[in-house]
């Protein structure tokens, strides 16, 4: 077997003409419960009785590192999300059994076990984060949890800021597990379009200066320079969104376009003068949505419902920054082909039932995964010269 060092090497340059690739995974794991009873775990019948003990726990875990190993070429992800994972202890075992060496979990660093830093009360996470230490390390910013949908006491946002290794570049991720569609349209939507709004406040408030910050400006050229330096920031999205790329919460809340057209303009002078704060802070920032490049396959997507025999649902999705669409601050999207971007369903035959779907995990067998497939892309790390 190749040493995992020399394989960690291989990945960083796997594919790329210059530099080095982080590769990104994001799976929802479809409800990975500690075997202590929880109210979330019993209200969703995982509990021994109903065969969720330490063998099926333990089964899963295995049957979910093996995938995760297999991915990028059996190199594994240098950055991972996570959703429906119920607590640190699960991450870290989870982690134990990958077995990567760099791997790290990412936490809340102010918080106690049972509180966010705004107070929110949350005894599950949800959503979780495991990074390479060897091509990433924690930001001063850290991580914080977000409680933003109150049905369960769980973070439906994690943020986390990260520098890069090889040339200091920065970006910030949003990992989402957005509210699930009911048998009430009307009141599932509006509760994900809630939560598309508090995730473009947080986008909106890393991308722009505060008041107090840009009043202290003067009408210069370096000023328009640390405007834009702020707007081009890196941020990195993925998650759950139980939306498809064209719904309303992502299309229209978010700004998730797959036009670089559509992408937010630089910011520049007015006259000789910078905007008006007013006109600065109604500026709307646009993602750039990869997942459009998926849709024209046929049945491609992340989710089948098991009670019907409709195409498959692409809820999963990745969606970047303008500055990380076009490599303004050290990192950019890699692309499969010119003007394609490097994003993909992972299905590889073993987590596929017999009609493509997503092979769910079975208490009685012990065999299966998640009813999601996870997502993958990559990023391209800049020279230290080239981000500079």
């Amino acid at each position: 077997m190749t040493d995992h060092g020399e394989q960690l090497e291989a990945s960083a340059t796997n594919g790329t003409p210059d530099g080095l690739r982080l590769n990104v995974a994001f799976w929802n794991l479809q409800n990975l419960f500690d075997i202590e009873a929880s109210p979330i775990a019993t209200d969703l019948d995982y509990t021994p009785v109903n065969g969720w003990d330490r063998r099926a726990l333990e089964a899963k875990i295995g049957n979910i590192a093996q995938i995760i190993r297999s991915m990028f070429d059996g190199y594994g992800p240098d950055l991972l999300g996570l959703c429906e994972i119920e607590n640190e202890r699960l991450a870290r075992i989870l982690i134990e059994a990958i077995g990567r060496d760099d791997f790290a979990l990412a936490v809340d660093a102010g918080r106690s076990d049972l509180s966010s830093p705004s107070g929110e009360s949350y005894r599950a996470l949800d959503t979780a984060l495991i990074y390479s230490k060897r091509l990433l390390e924690p930001a001063a910013q850290g991580s914080t949890g977000h409680v933003v949908h109150r049905r369960y006491p769980t973070r439906d946002i994690f943020e986390a800021h990260f520098k890069v290794r090889a040339n200091d570049s920065e970006l910030m991720v949003l990992v989402n597990h957005w509210p699930s569609r009911s048998a009430d349209a009307h009141l599932s939507e509006s509760l994900r379009i809630s939560v598309a709004d508090y995730c473009a406040r947080l986008i909106d408030g890393h991308l722009k200066l505060s008041r107090r910050e840009y009043l202290q400006l003067r009408q210069t050229e370096l000023s328009l320079l640390h405007l834009n330096s702020a707007w081009d920031r890196n941020i990195l999205l993925m998650g759950d969104f139980n939306d498809e790329p064209w719904d309303r919460s992502v299309r229209e809340v978010l700004r998730g376009s797959y036009s670089q057209h559509a992408l937010s303009e630089p910011i520049r002078m007015v006259q000789d003068h910078l905007p008006s704060f007013r006109s600065y802070s109604a500026m709307p920032p646009t993602l750039f949505n990869p997942m459009w490049s998926l849709v024209h396959q046929p049945d491609c997507g992340t989710w089948r419902d098991p009670e019907d025999h409709q195409p498959m649902k692409l809820r999963d999705q990745f969606l970047i920054s303008r500055g990380l669409y076009f490599g303004l601050q050290g990192l950019k999207l890699a692309t499969s082909s010119p003007g394609i971007p490097a994003v993909e369903v992972f299905k590889p035959e073993s987590l596929c039932e017999r009609h493509g779907g997503p092979k769910a995990f079975r208490t009685d067998t012990r065999t299966g995964f998640s009813d999601h497939f996870p997502i993958l892309t990559s990023l391209n790390i800049a020279s230290e010269d080239a981000a500079e």
